[in-house]
């Protein structure tokens, strides 16, 4: 019986190209979670359809099968969705604030355009515009911080290296300028409102948050730097409501019923736990620190949000 599923043959196909030393009858059985029969039978369609596929042996004798470097071209471009996609990436880290990430993608998105025949190019062109001017969300407006773009390409490049770095830091609260703060970078936090570099402050001995505004310098050293074991960027994240760092507390929300189904889309914190209540309002509980974001966010809802429990864990 031939295999007939084209989309699966398709990824298949294209994996295959893409795969330098070649996909084995194993690999496609874990890829696409088949038996061995019903990998060789897809392997047997893609050689029908595309007799080019060279089969090689690897090391141990097993066999790979691959297409060589250009066979299938064209064969699959980008949408016009997956461009579009592309596109609001790039205006959402720009308006983050994030300018090298929005200046990375959009040299990607060049060259894949510039592969592009002619005539699709300047179909494509004018139909991005077109769906570019429609969507409302990648261009809402809304107030972000001044960065310098050099000091998010030198922050990039440390923690890329995973070397320490020297700054000037101006801290947002007193305006002190601090000197040649020696600084081993985590990881930078995008997001409403400010953004902030995790760092390990070497005078401090500790994890702390630096307003990615307040840098006035930044040099690499030459000193590795390397995080502390067992850290989890997303387990530290988690213990704060938005980026504030402070002692955990058990929260406990009650949204009336008018705005009860609002609130359920939203997903207040990546730990949260829910319940609908006999009368529609719906109880969300967490455990985070960031009090005072806290406040500013449910200042939002008005008065149909109550908080039922604010208490410090033990």
């Amino acid at each position: 019986m031939r295999y007939s599923r084209q989309e699966d043959l398709l990824k298949l196909a294209l994996m295959m190209q893409g795969s330098a030393e070649g996909l084995s009858i194993g690999d496609i059985e874990r890829a696409f979670d088949v038996s061995r029969r019903t990998a060789e039978r897809m392997r047997d369609a893609v050689l029908r359809a595309y007799p080019q596929l060279e089969e090689r042996s690897g090391p141990n004798g097993q066999k790979y099968w691959r297409f060589p470097t250009g066979t299938l071209g064209r064969m699959e471009e980008p949408t016009l969705h997956e461009l579009t996609a592309g596109h609001r990436a790039v205006s959402l880290a720009r308006r983050e604030g994030d300018l090298a990430t929005a200046e990375t993608l959009e040299h990607l998105l060049a060259k894949v355009q510039a592969m592009f025949r002619a005539d699709r190019r300047r179909r494509v062109a004018a139909d991005l515009e077109a769906q570019l001017l429609a969507d409302g969300v990648a261009f809402r407006p809304g107030p972000r911080e001044r960065i310098a773009p050099e000091i998010l390409s030198t922050l990039h490049d440390a923690i890329l290296a995973g070397v320490m770095i020297l700054a000037d830091h101006r801290a947002r609260a007193s305006g002190k300028l601090s000197r040649n703060t020696r600084l081993g970078p985590i990881a930078m936090l995008f997001g409403e409102g400010r953004q902030y570099l995790l760092a390990w402050s070497e005078y401090q001995d500790d994890l702390r948050l630096f307003a990615l505004a307040g840098f006035e310098r930044i040099g690499l050293e030459d000193d590795v730097f390397e995080r502390p074991e067992g850290f989890d960027l997303q387990d530290w994240l988690a213990e704060s409501f938005g980026i504030w760092r402070e002692d955990p507390q058990d929260v406990e929300w009650r949204f009336l019923p008018d705005v009860a189904d609002e609130a359920a889309t939203y997903v207040f914190h990546p730990r949260q736990a829910t319940e609908r209540r006999e009368d529609g309002s719906l109880v969300v509980r967490f455990r985070a620190g960031g009090r005072q974001e806290m406040e500013w966010y449910l200042a939002r809802w008005g008065g149909g949000v109550e908080v039922v429990s604010k208490r410090r864990s033990q």
